[in-house]
């Protein structure tokens, strides 16, 4: 790589390529990510993306804190798909501590895992639209979140970080309009999807942009790390909630939209057909949502409930001895994956026994489909190469940590 590890500014070989940064301003990067690009001419001869201008440690903040405090935390990794995060962090705890988790609590965990993947891949709808031209596409999705968003605040009081999921189930049973709120979205999204696709689908300039462009194949993706939409986009059909299933997933009815082209326009219907059957989910478990209690019966790990605290002394002292001194999980490690909207996250849990982790780390699905990129752009014009960083659905967030 020589020179490209520290060239700040376009320049020309001996060959006369020419080095060229692409971000980490740049808006179609999708947070703060640098490639260096080395062209000739309109072709892109290499490409070395720089990583690290997001960097926050969190993995090792965690060892800091006590298991229930690292929940806020993973909240801010992929920053669009909140609660899925919680759920990973969550289960893998809850392994080591082998809860049962209510079935209300995991149906409601689905419904509201199924809500974030709709909201995350709505922003890389319009984002990706609006990179390449198509600002329409761009308010419509972003209508449609907002709504998402409400939902959020509703059932947890914050728009975006929730942490809603917590160690042996939820944060607080949802407020008894709740499920009406998701029934009403449920209903009017598909017609929504419509709208997005009338815009786009058939258009003959995003066709033009998008069609034959950012080719993945799948031996590629596979020997990369690719994973979700990107990976099934290349026509290998996996996804963890179908062929690993977890919090429940078993007992819902989808299917897994796969194409086998492998460019640009592949990856964005996969992930608009994801649209679809993830709404599909959300009605099921609207559906069949069962009765009962939304936290496991562990009063040693579980907060109780703000009422039993006012009458009760041992549910004061519990409550008291969780905060403060934070709650021992027996010594071990696990590793818990799941399918977020970009593909596998997952998280790697090592405990020595204590109250506070000693370890927790995450595979995150951006950082190993970012490596699929120079692949996808070697050979291709620089203007593919918008279309290719939208295509994979990065998260900086979760590259960096």
């Amino acid at each position: 790589m020589g020179h490209m590890n520290y060239v700040a500014s376009a320049e020309f070989t001996p060959d006369k390529t020419m080095i060229l940064n692409m971000g980490p301003q740049h808006p179609s990067t999708h947070g703060v990510l640098r490639l260096l690009l080395e062209i000739d001419g309109e072709r892109v001869v290499r490409m070395v993306p720089d990583i690290g201008f997001l960097h926050t440690g969190i993995e090792k903040t965690c060892e800091a804190k006590f298991y229930q405090q690292v929940v806020p935390l993973t909240d801010r990794i992929d920053y669009l798909c909140p609660m899925i995060n919680n759920l990973t962090y969550c289960l893998a705890v809850e392994k080591l501590l082998q809860l049962e988790i209510p079935a209300k609590a995991q149906w409601t965990r689905v419904m509201l895992s199924e809500l974030t993947r709709i909201a995350s891949h709505l922003v890389w709808l319009g984002t990706h639209a609006l990179d390449m031209g198509a600002m329409t596409a761009f308010l419509y999705c972003f209508r449609e979140r907002e709504e998402i968003l409400r939902i959020f605040e509703n059932v947890a009081g914050q728009r975006m970080m929730t942490s809603y999921f917590r160690i042996g189930g939820l944060a607080l049973e949802p407020p008894l309009d709740f499920y009406d709120r998701v029934r009403k979205f449920a209903t009017i999204f598909p017609e929504r999807v419509d709208e997005y696709e009338g815009l786009l689908t058939s258009n003959p300039i995003w066709k033009e942009r998008t069609i034959g462009v950012a080719h993945l194949s799948a031996d590629d993706g596979i020997a990369l790390g690719v994973t979700g939409p990107s990976l099934r986009g290349s026509g290998v059909d996996f996804d963890l909630r179908r062929d690993m299933p977890y919090t429940g997933y078993e007992n819902f009815k989808f299917n897994v939209p796969v194409r086998t082209e492998g460019d640009v326009y592949a990856r964005y219907l996969v992930r608009v057909a994801e649209l679809r059957e993830s709404i599909g989910i959300v009605k099921q478990a609207l559906d069949s949502l069962p009765e009962g209690p939304v936290k496991a019966d562990a009063p040693k790990v579980v907060l109780p409930d703000r009422e039993k605290m006012k009458t009760q002394m041992e549910a004061l002292i519990y409550h008291f001895k969780i905060v403060t001194e934070g709650f021992a999980v027996p010594a071990g490690e696990v590793y818990q994956a799941v399918e977020s909207p970009r593909g596998e996250m997952g998280y790697y849990v090592v405990s020595d026994g204590t109250a506070k982790p000693l370890r927790v780390h995450m595979r995150s699905p951006s950082y190993a489909n970012l490596q699929a990129l120079e692949k996808m752009c070697i050979g291709k014009l620089l203007a593919d190469v918008v279309a290719a960083i939208g295509s994979i659905d990065i998260v900086l967030g979760e590259i960096d940590r």
